[in-house]
C-alpha cells in the first residue's frame, strides 16, 4: 500500500477568476481513490504553533491564523486568505511532517497537498502561504528524527522561500532545478541551483539532473529527501516554460525514486506546481506521479 496523506481541510471549491487550482487536492484524493490502487489514507495532525514560529515569523503567523493578512501580502499570496485558507494552512504543514515520518518507515510516502515552496519568514508569495517544506524540514533535524535532510524540488519555478528559509541551517541542504527565466525574478541561492533554458526537454532535463543531483547526494548523504514534485515542468502547462512530456516526468520521477530507494533513503513527496484550465487532468498528472515513486518503492 503507498501511504498518502490527505485531510478535508486540503480541499476547497474553485474560485472565479483564480489561476490558482483551487480544487486540485481533492481531484488528486479522487483520481487516486478511482486508480484501483492500495492506498493507506493517513489524516495528518495541525502543525503546532511553536513549528510554525521556527521558520515564520510569529507576526505573520498571528495574522495568517486569524484570517488577518494584510491586503499587500495578499496580494503577493495571490488569493485572499479567509479561514478556509486558514484552516488549511496550518493542516498542509501538518501533512509534509507526516509524510516525512511515514516515508521513514515504509520507503516512500506522499502528501496530497504541499510544496508550498515561495513562502517567506513574513509573508507568503506565488500560491504559497506557510512554507511546509522548510517547516517539517527544520521540525524533522531538530526534533531528532533525522540528522541529514535533502530538500529536492522539482517544481519549474525555483525554491526560494525554501532555500531562504533553510539557508545555514546545520543538517539540511536544498536542490532546485527550474526555468531560468520564471518566476520568481529575484532568486535565492540553494545549496544547488540548476537553471534551465527555456523549452528545455527530456533528453537535455534528465541528463543534467542526473549530473547535478548523482552528487549532491553522494557528498551529502542524506537519510530523508523530501520531494517537491511539481508537475509544471510539463510542455503544456500555463506557468510553465520547459518542454517535458508525460513520459519525461514519469522518468524523473523514477530517477529521483531509484536514487533514495538504491541508497535507503526514504521519500516523501509534495505535489508542488501545475497549472491550466483542466484541474481534472492537473490531478490526474500529480496521481500518476505519486503512483510511479510509490511502484519504485514497490508499494501499491
Amino acid at each position: 500500500m503507498i501511504p498518502v496523506v490527505h485531510h478535508p481541510d486540503y480541499v476547497a471549491p474553485a474560485r472565479a477568476g483564480s489561476r490558482y487550482q483551487w480544487n486540485k487536492n481533492g481531484l488528486i484524493r479522487d483520481v487516486l481513490l478511482e486508480s484501483g490502487r492500495a492506498i493507506e489514507w493517513v489524516e495528518p495532525e495541525v502543525m503546532p504553533l511553536a513549528w510554525l514560529e521556527a521558520i515564520h515569523e510569529p507576526g505573520y503567523v498571528a495574522e495568517v491564523t486569524a484570517a488577518s493578512v494584510p491586503a499587500a501580502k495578499e496580494r503577493r499570496i495571490g488569493f485572499a486568505v479567509d479561514d478556509f485558507v486558514a484552516r488549511r494552512a496550518v493542516r498542509v504543514p501538518g501533512g509534509t511532517y507526516k509524510a516525512a515520518l511515514l516515508a521513514m518507515e515504509h520507503g516512500f510516502a506522499a502528501n496530497s497537498a504541499g510544496g508550498s515552496h515561495h513562502a517567506l519568514a513574513d509573508t507568503g508569495a506565488g500560491y504559497c502561504v506557510f512554507n511546509d517544506l522548510a517547516i517539517a524540514a527544520v521540525r524533522l533535524v531538530e526534533e531528532g528524527s533525522v540528522a541529514r535532510l535533502l530538500i529536492v524540488d522539482c517544481d519549474v519555478h525555483q525554491g526560494d522561500g525554501t532555500a531562504a528559509l533553510t539557508a545555514g541551517r546545520p543538517g539540511i541542504a536544498t536542490y532546485s532545478i527550474h526555468a531560468e527565466k520564471n518566476f520568481p525574478v529575484r532568486k535565492a541561492r540553494s545549496t544547488l541551483d540548476v537553471p534551465l533554458r527555456d523549452g528545455t526537454g527530456d533528453e537535455e532535463y534528465l541528463a543534467t539532473l542526473e549530473r547535478t543531483l548523482v552528487p549532491l547526494v553522494e557528498s551529502f548523504q542524506p537519510e530523508l529527501i523530501l520531494y517537491q514534485a511539481g508537475v509544471d515542468p510539463f510542455e503544456g502547462d500555463r506557468l510553465g516554460r520547459l518542454s517535458l512530456s508525460q513520459e519525461g516526468l514519469d522518468a524523473r520521477d523514477r530517477f529521483v525514486a531509484g536514487l533514495a530507494c538504491e541508497r535507503g533513503i526514504g521519500l516523501a513527496s509534495t505535489p508542488g506546481g501545475g497549472y491550466g484550465p483542466d484541474g481534472m487532468e492537473i490531478a490526474r498528472r500529480h496521481v500518476r506521479s505519486i503512483l510511479t515513486l510509490g511502484a519504485a518503492f514497490g508499494l501499491g
